[in-house]
């Protein structure tokens, strides 16, 4: 190998470890048993559809993410490799992805674990949104801030059922507790980057499944804190929308 070759290759190694993690990443369910959510019998008292968990269908958001992802890792090996806007990202997010690669494998045997994986996962996500640059945000910031959103929501669904399942609290008052936290949390991070919605809007996402698990026992006091969160949110990305049109 030439020295130029090597210089490029050199440079090129954030994103190339980037690339090869978020690969691993979207294989990942494929290789392992599968996962559907935390069994009832992984606690001591047992969790059946915990009014905190979304409705099964909102889980496909991963295919988009997984999607864009790659996508944007591409772009930024072949476009960006050593491009200062993409640098600052491609550490925390390839240590996200790669704790990401097991995730699913200690959700089935071990719920503590992955619920501390998980917060791991999204907090380096969410540095990774907010080191991205102002570049092609749709190749570059944006799929990350999906994912951050997800895994902001994600996290609270872990806490709230680890805190029902190990009888810290009710089911209903975990997962009033971790609604809550989540959407002042989520409204922490957005203030810090408010034009950019892929990171609220993965978690209104999150929010509308909880609504929809929540309607058929009519457990209004979720259904109404959920909806009030997606009002937040959405209201906050509108504004900054709106702000940076008339500056």
């Amino acid at each position: 190998m030439n020295p130029l070759t090597k210089q490029v290759v050199r440079h090129k190694a954030p994103a190339i470890l980037v690339l090869i993690s978020t690969i691993a990443f979207a294989v990942s369910p494929f290789v392992t048993p599968g996962f559907g959510g935390f069994s009832a019998g992984q606690f001591p008292v047992p969790q059946i559809d915990p009014p905190v968990q979304p409705i099964g269908y909102t889980f496909a958001i991963w295919g988009v993410i997984y999607l864009w992802l790659i996508v944007g890792a591409i772009f930024g090996v072949l476009r960006a490799g050593d491009d200062p806007n993409w640098r600052a990202m491609q550490w925390p997010l390839t240590i996200s992805l790669i704790i990401g690669c097991f995730w699913i494998a200690a959700a089935n045997y071990a719920p503590i674990l992955a619920t501390v994986m998980i917060l791991i996962m999204a907090a380096t996500a969410i540095v990774a949104m907010l080191r991205a640059g102002d570049k092609q945000p749709w190749m570059q910031v944006r799929p990350v801030a999906l994912y951050a959103g997800w895994l902001t929501a994600a996290s609270g669904l872990a806490i709230g059922v680890m805190l029902g399942g190990y009888a810290i609290f009710t089911p209903q008052v975990a997962a009033i507790l971790c609604l809550i936290s989540v959407l002042l949390f989520a409204l922490a991070v957005q203030s810090q980057r408010p034009r950019e919605w892929g990171y609220p809007a993965a978690i209104v996402w999150a929010l509308i499944g909880v609504i929809a698990a929540n309607l058929p026992t009519s457990n209004w006091p979720v259904i109404v804190l959920a909806v009030l969160g997606v009002a937040a949110l959405m209201l906050r990305a509108i504004l900054s929308v709106m702000k940076e049109k008339i500056s």
